[in-house]
């Protein structure tokens, strides 16, 4: 865990510096170039290099103080991160700096309609005009789209070559003309996704990636990023303001956005969950079934496990060293998760957990009329679980990647890596 210095720096720093009459804009930006916002990046772009559970402690820390917590979003999830990794020198002060400030929301146009879980057969294509690219193509599950500014693109730049070597990783300004952004309504009522539309929307050649053709080694590093985020174990605090021009929370009062002292998420959701279902639980009764309380331990047993695995990650890290597959196992770990979550919390719930809101005015109305407004987190919760099993590559891509990349199983046959992309079936 980070020593008591480091935690005693960040506490005089907030001291000194914390305001609540500050916009959320003047907020970030002291945040933000003070490597407090993005612990984990590196010290040449605006982190401190710190490990994810020590990052998780500092956000706890802010939070705790009562200050505003850093932006969220995949712009510090998975652009920033790969970024720093990929990126030159001028792409890391043009992207992450204003990614780390909250200037700009981001999203990931990386699934297509035609390839979801094969996404190296994505089909949109980018062409060279000049000293601009000229994009043109669909892409759809994309999260918060409707919320970027910015966005990372895989896009095809040589479809004569075989389809994983002809792909370039892209940084694409959302708010251009050609870009037109469709909301998916869920399950749940809301619509987090969408279908994004690109008809001659431009790109000019510095907002590549690693350079022309090398973008399928940039996306497994975001989705290296994205696996290892979306696992269990740990959630540092996020920001009830939103990221970006889009949301337009940047101008509005930093301190409107503060719940209180110790408002930000400093346990997992995991934890959080658990606790939840044993309230419940304790409350009607069922608590007293022996399956519920073998489901409930294996709720924290699960969560446990994953903050462990994080330890590990951590201490192998520290000692210069990475444990094979671990984002994948804990990107297949949160979908175990989330799925015991779903049977659980409805078990222990009953024939409430089929009331559902899908608006704002049916929340209230049914708030009003269980008495409970505690209930929607459960129904929520598993109406949701069906999504990360599949977002973020499905379970079964991550047990192929297990099976090939860490324990040196055949790959499945095939000829895809030899063949022009251009003379593949469809899909294929």
């Amino acid at each position: 865990m980070p020593s008591d210095d480091l935690l005693d720096e960040l506490k005089t720093w907030l001291t000194d510096n914390w305001d609540p009459d500050l916009t959320v804009a003047q907020w970030w930006e002291l945040l933000g170039l003070s490597g407090w916002a993005a612990p984990t990046l590196p010290k040449h772009a605006y982190g401190r290099e710190l490990s994810r559970s020590d990052a998780v402690r500092v956000g706890a820390a802010i939070s705790d103080f009562g200050a505003l917590a850093a932006p969220g979003g995949l712009g510090m999830l998975l652009a920033a991160p790969t970024i720093a990794v990929h990126g030159t020198p001028e792409q890391i002060e043009e992207y992450i700096r204003p990614t780390v400030t909250g200037q700009k929301g981001w999203c990931q146009l990386f699934s297509e309609p035609g390839a979801g879980s094969d996404l190296a057969g994505l089909t949109t294509r980018a062409e060279l005009d000049g000293e601009e690219w000229i994009v043109n193509g669909q892409k759809v599950w994309t999260s918060s789209g409707h919320l970027a500014d910015t966005a990372m693109l895989l896009a095809r730049t040589n479809p004569e070559a075989p389809k994983h070597q002809g792909i370039s990783y892209f940084v694409i300004n959302m708010l251009q003309p050609g870009v037109e952004i469709r909301p998916l309504k869920e399950m749940t009522g809301h619509a987090l996704f969408n279908e994004v539309f690109l008809t001659d929307a431009r790109v000019p050649s510095s907002a590549i990636i690693s350079g022309q053709n090398n973008g399928w080694a940039v996306a497994n590093t975001t989705l290296m990023f994205e696996r290892s985020g979306l696992s269990a174990g740990g959630s540092a605090a996020t920001s009830n303001a939103v990221a970006g021009t889009v949301a337009g929370h940047l101008v509005k009062r930093a301190g409107d956005f503060v719940a209180g002292t110790g408002a930000g998420a400093t346990s997992t959701p995991v934890a959080a969950g658990f606790k939840l279902y044993v309230s419940y639980a304790k409350k009607n009764g069922s608590i007293n079934d022996p399956t519920v309380r073998q489901g409930l331990a294996s709720l924290y047993t699960m969560g446990e496990i994953g903050r462990i695995n994080n330890e590990r990650v951590k201490a192998a890290r520290a000692a210069g060293t990475e444990i094979p597959g671990m984002a994948n196992i804990g990107k297949l770990s949160m979908s175990n998760i989330v799925r015991l979550q779903r049977d659980l919390g409805l078990r222990i719930v009953g024939p409430s957990g089929t009331l559902h809101a899908y608006t704002d005015a049916q929340q209230v109305a049914l708030n009003a009329a269980t008495g409970d407004a505690r209930l929607s987190m459960v129904t929520a919760a598993a109406l949701y679980a069906q999504a990360p099993p599949i977002y973020g590559g499905t379970d079964q891509i991550q047990r192929n990647i297990i099976g090939e990349r860490v324990l040196g199983l055949p790959k499945e046959p095939g000829n895809d890596a030899k063949v022009p992309f251009s003379s593949l079936p469809k899909n294929g």
